[in-house]
């Protein structure tokens, strides 16, 4: 009776491509590759890194051959990019960077220090610059606040935009210029309690500037009252009370209120129109624009219509209003009248024309002062002594 035969075992066959557990155990391994294998085994296994390893077994991962096309590479509008790149080798982590030389330690600034920590090669969004100093380009004036005092950033639209509280303090002195007229304050009189505010101020804010622990409690209680171009600069306090009494002291008394007025409103008016209208209109110059500079010349003519017009001849005369500059009539010098074959009845005139002329030339010489720009100076300080300077010029002529 036949016998039924086992079947035999099946012979292991050894693979022509082996795997990479059987390359590291068959280092002597020669057979037969194909060319797919060749590639393979010509391309570098990946590094592993840190947290890659789990009970000393290297995760393996297939890495990805790096292209042998050129490259181009251009700036990118808008973005930013790392200046540093790492470099992984099998050894160790180096680094290569764009610059050929690093400054030095105690030279780096917040832009560069921000830049070397962060080394991963990806586009990185526009980083707020710290601040690395003061220059007159560094004028804040948009409604994007620079961080340097911290209640801008808590109310940006009703302190750093539009101001609202410093332009309070700068209107209400107007009124309490009009209280001090109707109470019979003479103008030279005011002077100095001006001078007695002016040195402390002054003097508090050069030395805020030589201790930044100070100057960081002081715009923290008057940063409401600042711009940031002060929290560098000096406070447009100063040359306030500055320009008000150098037009309330050299100046005669109605041209010294009157220009102490513009200052008050006009700079206000001219602040308020041209941010919210400025826009559609044409820019005069840097930070000046047509809207500004006719809300304050409208301002300024009814400046002077109201105190000229009403506030003299209804709540005065006032003690020192016999030395006004403008009583009421206008006249044309005796030189040009008798060149024109004008009598001095017919060169002068009176009332409400007088008046209108008065005022117009008020706002012209307030919206003027308001855009011109002086060597740099504070218009807190140009726009008295400038108006000032043309009303009195022009009453020196015709008054």
């Amino acid at each position: 009776m036949p016998t039924r035969s086992s079947i035999p075992a099946t012979p292991r066959i050894i693979s022509p491509s082996p795997t990479p557990s059987e390359r590291d155990a068959l280092d002597s391994y020669t057979g037969p590759m194909t060319r797919a294998a060749r590639r393979r085994l010509a391309t570098p296994l990946p590094v592993s890194e840190e947290g890659n390893e789990e009970d000393g077994m290297p995760a393996l991962r297939k890495a990805r051959t790096r292209s042998r096309s050129p490259v181009e590479t251009r700036p990118t509008a808008g973005r930013r990019t790392s200046k540093k790149r790492t470099t992984k080798t099998a050894d160790a982590k180096t680094t290569s960077t764009d610059s050929t030389a690093a400054a030095p330690k105690g030279d780096m600034t917040v832009s560069e220090k921000q830049e070397k920590e962060v080394s991963n090669g990806h586009l990185l969004p526009p980083q707020p610059a710290g601040y690395t100093g003061w220059g007159w380009k560094d004028i804040s004036r948009s409604p994007s606040p620079l961080g340097l005092i911290p209640i801008h950033r808590h109310w940006k639209a009703f302190i750093h935009k539009h101001e609202v509280p410093r332009k309070a303090l700068h209107v209400s002195i107007g009124f309490f210029v009009v209280w001090l007229y109707l109470s019979g304050t003479q103008t030279l009189s005011v002077c100095p309690y001006l001078m007695a505010a002016l040195i402390p101020i002054a003097a508090v804010d050069v030395l805020r500037h030589h201790n930044a622990s100070f100057n960081r409690l002081y715009v923290k209680v008057l940063g409401a009252l600042m711009r940031e171009s002060e929290f560098t600069g000096y406070n447009g306090v100063i040359f306030y009370l500055l320009g008000a009494w150098i037009v309330l002291g050299f100046f005669p008394k109605d041209v010294g209120v009157v220009g102490t007025l513009l200052l008050s409103w006009c700079d206000t008016a001219a602040s308020t129109f041209g941010r919210l209208y400025g826009r559609y209109t044409p820019r005069i110059r840097s930070g000046k624009s047509l809207a500004g500079s006719l809300a304050a010349f409208l301002v300024g003519v009814g400046t002077s219509a109201f105190f000229w017009g009403w506030l003299v001849p209804t709540k005065g005369p006032m003690p020192g209003d016999e030395l006004f500059m403008f009583t009421g009539t206008l006249r044309l010098p005796q030189l040009l009248s008798e060149a024109v074959g004008l009598t001095p009845a017919q060169a002068t005139i009176s009332g409400g024309l007088a008046l209108g002329i008065m005022s117009i030339w008020s706002g012209f010489v307030a919206a003027a002062s308001e855009v011109a720009n002086v060597c740099g100076l504070d218009d807190n300080l140009t726009i008295p002594v400038l108006s000032g300077l043309g009303i009195w010029g022009f009453l020196k002529i015709f008054g």
